[in-house]
């Protein structure tokens, strides 16, 4: 193979790109643990606490709508 192959296969744009793209993670400043844990933490909590809320929100229109159309 001829160092012209060689060349050809580094100007790749699929290699560019994944050249690109590694040299891009290395210039991510990743969370700690801690924070990761925290940040998750909270999503979770917000979560559950919204599901139950729009869960409530829900039975309750549904007994409205049961009693007023329904007469259940």
């Amino acid at each position: 193979m001829t160092s012209q192959g060689a060349i050809a296969k580094k100007s790749n744009p699929r290699f560019k790109f994944i050249s690109d793209t590694l040299a891009e993670l290395k210039k991510v400043v990743w969370l700690s643990r801690r924070e990761v844990l925290y940040l998750t933490t909270i999503v979770v909590i917000v979560t559950v606490i919204m599901g139950a809320f729009l869960g409530l929100i829900d039975y309750g229109f549904s007994k409205f709508i049961n009693g007023l159309f329904l007469n259940r």
